[in-house]
């Protein structure tokens, strides 16, 4: 007597996937992305919000799984009673609620000092420029942070390569100063708000 033992079936890793996008379009295209990823090892669930308001609504939500990634547009009617005023806000409230998320953020900047400091302050696990945004270069920028790599888009790598060349960095007494000099400060005024013990 022989027995036909049934072949195991894999099981599938589920992933928890958070999407906030205010153009409907560009969430299908991501969604559309996201589901045809390796198939045979994954299964993905998707949350989407098209502003602040709804992805705080969604991210705050106790019933809100853990997301593994979070795919955030930078510029996005706000959430002003929240103080959530982009993309970069809604990061830094996921990175505190679910730390363990890997953040890809998306935008339209091109500015190297706002993405020095989207880099800086978020520390992102991606970082696209829309402009360089197509459908293999999204595949390409989730399965990098998918196996846990960063990847920042040509035009972000291009900036940085850039500024290192020509680079003028700014600390906090070059903002002071700046900020005095707009206002007009006098300069004994600056020194002595800047330097209280000269």
């Amino acid at each position: 007597m022989t027995f036909d033992l049934p072949t195991s079936v894999p099981q599938l890793v589920k992933k928890n996937i958070l999407i906030v996008d205010d153009h409907p379009f560009i969430i299908e295209g991501y969604k559309n992305a996201i589901t045809r990823y390796n198939t045979k090892q994954y299964d993905f669930f998707i949350a989407q919000a098209h502003d602040c308001r709804s992805g705080y609504d969604i991210i705050e939500n106790e019933n809100t799984p853990e997301f593994d990634i979070a795919f955030l547009d930078i510029s996005m009617p706000p959430y002003e009673e929240k103080e959530i005023f982009s993309g970069e806000d809604l990061a830094k409230l996921l990175l505190k609620k679910m730390p363990s998320c890997k953040i890809i953020l998306l935008t339209m900047y091109t500015e190297l000092l706002k993405i020095k400091t989207i880099i800086r302050t978020i520390q992102p696990n991606g970082l696209i420029i829309k402009n360089d945004l197509t459908f293999d270069e999204l595949l390409l920028a989730f399965d990098k942070v998918m196996k846990n790599e960063k990847y920042y888009s040509q035009s972000v790598v291009k900036m940085l390569n850039q500024s290192t060349h020509n680079a003028i960095e700014i600390d906090q007494y070059d903002k002071q100063i700046l900020v005095h000099l707009a206002k007009g400060t006098p300069i004994q005024e600056m020194l002595a708000s800047m330097f209280p013990f000269l």
